[in-house]
């Protein structure tokens, strides 16, 4: 295994050395998080991606010709999970179980991964009943099955502080991951995330599952700073008030039909409404299975807040050789500055704190590209 050299930060005041994001990828034992093989020969065929609260998926190809000796253990489905590390700050960044491989006759195997997040779906919650817990017991109890012969997963849940009733039967089929979400789409819900971080001895990784009542640093004015013309290559404000985006009057609804369905309060941006906006009415059904109008509420109270003013989302793209290091300098749920001196879309400028709720990473291309999603 490769021993990386570590970037440290410049120091306050000057800029960051501009070093391209270079990755080593491992190949580990998925329940035990050791290093299999160091892997590399693999190249991903896409954007490494992650977002709160849900998984994603990558693409990737390992040639064979060269491969190390125990490459197959390192990428069997199922059991192995590709981590992958930026070689600059020896930060691990992104990690991956493999669901798929397939190979033969071609000179390399091609693999589909999912990040961890995935395999809560694969596991249920058995029967939880709680009232009036902290949201971070009602989470770790739900949690706790994929403790049980899962990957390394490292519970990191201190108290919220909000109490919660929540109730779900073995009967119910809910798989983890989707009761987490659902507690998690909730008005005052805890937000909740997988990250991956070295083990103790450097030998491999663990996967924290963070619960906190919101994830990152949600600071007024963040150190880092996507600036445009600078770091920033290019932007979109995505401003919509389309279906599912905006609304004033929200109502969420239970399964069923008819009179016998299980239905929320009405919840109406009144303020707004009374200076001047028309009634936009949103009805949804936020997830399978919920039979508490409590919960019900918590949904549409949410999404209400979320949706009365419409949604406003930047999506940039920079250099990621000179942005602000992920991993280092920001991570995902945190704020960060956005900062444009003049464009087409903001000729006097723009200056803006929004959170980073996704991002993708393109080493190949020396691209990073924040989703920041503004309040």
């Amino acid at each position: 295994m490769s021993t990386p050299t570590v970037l440290p930060a410049a120091p306050l005041g000057q800029p960051d050395p501009q070093v391209p994001v270079t990755l080593a990828w491992y190949g580990c034992d998925l329940r035990t998080g050791s290093i299999i093989e160091d892997l590399r020969g693999l190249k991903p065929s896409g954007a490494l991606t992650r977002k709160l609260g849900e998984a994603t998926t990558l693409s990737a190809s390992l040639g064979l010709a060269g491969a190390p000796a125990d490459w197959e253990a390192a990428t069997a489905g199922g059991r192995s999970m590709l981590v992958a590390v930026d070689t600059a700050t020896d930060t691990p960044i992104w990690p991956g179980i493999v669901l798929t491989r397939d190979g033969g006759s071609a000179t390399d195997i091609s693999l589909q991964c999912a990040t961890p997040e995935r395999y809560l779906d694969g596991r249920y919650t058995g029967t939880v009943t709680a009232v009036q817990q902290d949201q971070a017991a009602v989470l770790t109890s739900l949690l706790s099955n994929a403790l049980d012969g899962g990957p390394p997963f490292v519970l990191d849940a201190p108290p919220t502080g909000r109490p919660l009733d929540y109730s779900v039967l073995d009967g119910d089929d809910r798989t983890i991951l989707s009761a987490v979400q659902e507690i998690m789409g909730m008005d005052g819900g805890p937000e909740w995330t997988i990250d991956v971080a070295w083990n103790a001895d450097h030998s491999g990784f663990v996967l924290p599952i963070r619960v906190r009542p919101a994830i990152g640093a949600q600071a007024a004015a963040p150190e880092a700073v996507f600036d445009f013309p600078g770091c920033v290559s290019s932007y979109t404000l995505a401003e919509s008030y389309e279906a599912g985006k905006g609304a004033t009057v929200v109502q969420a609804r239970g399964e069923g039909e008819s009179a016998g369905r299980l239905t929320s309060q009405v919840y109406t941006a009144d303020a707004l409404i009374a200076g001047g906006w028309p009634r936009w009415v949103h009805r949804f059904t936020p997830a399978s299975g919920i039979t508490d109008p409590v919960q019900l509420n918590a949904h549409a109270s949410k999404a209400l807040a979320m949706m009365q003013t419409g949604a406003k989302v930047w999506s940039v793209e920079a250099v990621a050789s000179v942005a602000p290091r992920i991993g280092r300098d920001w991570g995902l749920g945190d704020t960060v500055r956005i900062a444009v001196e003049s464009s087409p879309r903001h000729p006097r400028g723009a200056e803006t704190v929004a959170r980073a709720w996704a991002w993708e990473l393109d080493p190949g291309a020396d691209r990073i590209r924040p989703i920041l999603v503004e309040d």
